[in-house]
């Protein structure tokens, strides 16, 4: 009769209860599911099936022993007793792994340590020589557990973890190990949609783990079928003709093709990512049945396979040390949010988190989490129907659109000159602002010099911006028509609550204070630019984190960046990079020495899908790092400060005084057929004849103002540079 042995199939914490389903299905008995994994028993028949099938386990260990220990001593006599040549030879490189701890053996070194002794003195009593130690790469390792008193010694039928199926050879950044990917698919219920015709899609694919797993599953394809080893080969109790016969049967059982109407797509803005994925999908032979592209996460869109039955999103977005910031995630899951809500809306999905604030960043309500382990991490899977979700969003949508009526107040006679200005100025822009879908504009600039603010529209919020008064004017008058400018504004736009309009006195800014903060609302908002979703903050910077007057020459850049190299200097908040990024930029560099703003960039790329792999940010001075970088750029915008005294450079930045050695060593990084823009807010600025004389030159100012800076077209000055050709 065939032997019945116990066997503890180990795995990730949080996978248990899957796994013991999984071994029942390959017909495991007396199984238990415990922190550890799962204890069962079977025939060795089992054993091979769950090394070759398990979708979920980490390792598979046989129970050679199991005794009471009180000392080290007994913990020694334990591993010499077992009779040792029934397993191995002294010409078995062998490892031990000790697992446990106890008044006796605290250091599971030590533990290790005297179990091998055990082994070793078995081998030198009975034959007079002694197997090899080799830690890295033994023929076969064995498993001590030291638990209650009890020393359980295990022989691993698996060698390497079985979550390593063989495909993947760089993972990337944090990878997501194979069997968490499997416990995904499982608990979104993959193979039950996979069987309906339900298609899968990942829109973050990284180096493709989650769809070859899918795809495995679909084709019914044994996980370890790629392993070319295991670790029973190294066991003499290790039947060489039932495993080939079990390979064989199992090979069988293979599919040749997805169920009818069923696709396995993914995407991923990296393009080095898209490429570890062909890689891991062509060596599992799945090159036909994985389709993996460049695509930023903005881009993606549903299927439309006409036999298509549904399908399922899933996605393990980055998190953790794969993003920047922790800011970055969360605007990173609420672009997904969008994407699910907009692109998605029939299908099912399934998305891994860190942490459930980034899942609740989606805007989407999930109805069911599971939570696992990855590695040392706490992580978990969060399950969302989309159209429930979708139905929830429009619900609240209905609800929020409910009308309440406040008072407005009473405008005095300069007050009401001042509505009647944004009033005409509004109607002056109002087909202008349709036709363009501008959400971000400058509404007023100063237009009657006694009440000198700026004015600008955020979507459904205002700005206004004080230019500070001459010292003629009197503070009480300075005051009264500050307050008359805000008492319009509250009239014209119908906002209930003043408090609500972000408010700053305009003066100029030397060095770090640019960068200081005004207040600490910490409240942002989302905004819209050629397509682009931008976060600023109109209440705690001196600045927005939008220059509305740069519009135009986004613009620009975002129609001519396609299949280019772009460069970002002085890159602020990193918008004209998004801008790129959306436009199909091959990638972008973006330059500046603020942390703050280049978190913001960071934040600003996560909220379009773009990948900080792609466009990266680098903190530097723009003048060393210029003098330093070697690269070429197919396009270039070059938009300095008029001043900087930053504490991070030894010299003071001066546009009118610097702008030839800048632009020089910009020009430098510019490829022979290349264009640079170059932009700057001084007012009285002059650009050097030596430029004009050594590249050609185009002012281009007109072209760069926008309908809504006509009144104030001393905003910028605008140039286009290229090489002379030789």
């Amino acid at each position: 009769m065939t032997p019945t042995l116990s066997f503890l199939a180990t795995c990730p914490v949080g996978l248990g209860p899957l796994l013991l389903s999984e071994l029942s299905d390959l017909g495991a008995e007396d199984l238990r599911d415990t922190p550890a994994g799962v204890y069962f028993s079977g025939s060795m028949a089992l054993a091979y099936r769950a090394c070759l099938w398990s979708r979920l386990a980490n390792r598979i260990l046989v129970k050679l022993s199991e005794t009471a220990v009180s000392n080290t001593d007994d913990v020694y006599a334990s591993a010499r007793g077992l009779k040792w040549s029934d397993h191995m030879t002294p010409r078995t490189r062998f490892a031990v792994e000790f697992r446990g701890q106890s008044a006796y053996i605290k250091n599971t070194h030590f533990g290790a340590l005297k179990v091998k002794d055990g082994i070793v003195d078995y081998f030198r009593e009975q034959v007079g020589e002694r197997p090899s130690v080799d830690a890295k790469q033994p023929d076969l390792r064995i498993v001590a557990q030291l638990s209650k008193g009890k020393l359980t010694i295990s022989l691993d039928l698996s060698g390497d973890s079985l979550h390593k199926r063989g495909y993947r050879l760089e993972g990337g950044k944090a990878p997501l190990k194979e069997n968490i990917a499997a416990a995904v698919l499982l608990r979104a219920g993959w193979p039950e949609k996979f069987k309906g015709g339900a298609s899968l899609v990942d829109p973050m694919c990284g180096s493709g783990t989650l769809l070859i797993e899918a795809a495995q599953m679909a084709l019914n394809i044994p996980p370890g079928l790629r392993r070319e080893r295991f670790g029973f080969m190294g066991w003499l109790g290790h039947r060489k003709d039932q495993w080939e016969m079990i390979v064989a049967e199992s090979q069988s059982q293979v599919k040749a093709a997805l169920p009818d109407g069923v696709e396995i797509r993914g995407y991923d803005g990296d393009v080095n990512a898209i490429r570890r994925a062909e890689e891991n999908a062509r060596r599992m032979n799945l090159s036909s049945v994985v389709r993996v592209r460049v695509k930023q996460l903005s881009e993606v869109i549903k299927p439309t396979h006409q036999n298509m039955q549904g399908g399922l999103l899933v996605v393990n977005p980055p998190w953790g040390e794969r993003l920047s910031t922790p800011g970055a995630a969360g605007q990173l899951y609420a672009s997904l949010g969008q994407v699910m809500h907009s692109e998605f809306a029939s299908w099912d999905a399934a998305v891994l988190a860190a942490d459930v604030t980034h899942a609740k960043a989606t805007g989407l309500r999930s109805y069911k989490n599971y939570k696992m382990k990855s590695g040392p991490i706490d992580i978990a899977v969060f399950l969302f129907s989309l159209s429930e979700t979708n139905k929830r969003r429009e619900d609240a949508a209905s609800r929020s659109n409910e009308f309440v009526e406040v008072p407005l107040p009473d405008l005095s006679e300069g007050a009401q000159m001042v509505a009647n200005r944004l009033r005409k100025n509004q109607k002056k822009l109002a087909n202008w602002l349709h036709k363009e879908a501008v959400e971000c504009y400058r509404i007023y600039d100063a237009d009657m010099p006694e009440y000198s603010v700026a004015i600008d529209v955020y979507g459904e919020h205002v700005h206004v911006a004080e230019y500070a008064p001459p010292k003629t004017v009197k503070e009480d008058d300075a005051n009264r028509r500050f307050e008359e400018i805000l008492d319009a504004v509250q009239i014209v736009f119908d906002i209930a609550d003043r408090s609500e309009v972000a408010v700053k006195r305009r003066q100029r800014q030397r060095g770090l204070k640019q960068y200081e903060r005004v207040s600490r609302k910490n409240e942002r908002i989302f905004v819209r630019e050629w397509g682009a979703k931008l976060w600023i903050n109109l209440f705690d910077y001196l600045d927005t984190g939008l220059f509305l007057d740069h519009r135009p020459l986004r613009g620009r850049i975002q129609a001519e960046a396609q299949g280019k190299r772009f460069l970002n200097l002085f890159c602020y908040t990193g918008v004209a990079s998004v801008q790129a990024g959306l436009g199909g930029a091959r990638f972008s560099t973006s330059v500046d020495l603020s942390n703050t703003y280049l978190d913001w960039f960071r934040e600003n790329l996560a909220s379009n899908g773009l990948a900080e792999a792609k466009h990266r940010a680098v903190r530097s001075d723009v003048m060393t790092w210029l003098a330093q970088e070697t690269s070429e750029y197919d396009l270039i915008l070059l938009d300095p400060p008029t001043f900087s005294n930053s504490k991070s450079t030894l010299n003071h930045f001066d546009v009118q005084r610097d702008h030839v050695e800048l632009l020089v060593r910009s020009m430098a990084r510019l490829a022979a057929d290349g264009v640079l823009y170059f932009s700057n807010n001084q007012r009285r600025f002059k650009l050097d004849p030596q430029i004009l004389e050594q590249f050609v030159v185009e002012d281009i100012t007109r072209a760069t103002i926008g309908p809504d800076f006509v009144r104030s077209s001393h905003s910028h000055t605008c140039w286009r540079l290229q090489h002379r050709s030789s």
